[in-house]
């Protein structure tokens, strides 16, 4: 599954770092320079949370966002864990 977000599908994006050097041009420099790019990585704020599941009357595992669990509160953890029952995964 990697880094994604049970809930939300929230997943790890990718973007660039970029170095820069100079001095700005309002503290009387020629300005600021980009000096490097390289790649990085956005990662999801993911925790693995135990939810108490009534209808199962068991405890579930999910890796979740904040967002995922304010989502839960709420349309509730029924309906999130039809739905991702619904996509074919698995809990």
């Amino acid at each position: 599954m990697g880094r994604e977000c049970q809930v939300t599908g929230k997943k790890t994006r990718t973007g660039n770092h970029y170095s820069i050097r100079g001095i700005a041009k309002k503290k009387k420099g020629i300005g600021l320079k980009t000096t490097g790019i390289k790649r990085r990585r956005f990662l999801p704020n993911l925790m693995k949370k135990r939810f108490w599941f009534a209808e199962e009357n068991r405890f579930i595992t999910l890796k979740v966002t904040p967002n995922g669990m304010r989502t839960i509160d709420k349309v509730g953890l029924a309906s999130v864990v039809r739905k991702i029952r619904a996509s074919g995964k698995s809990l």
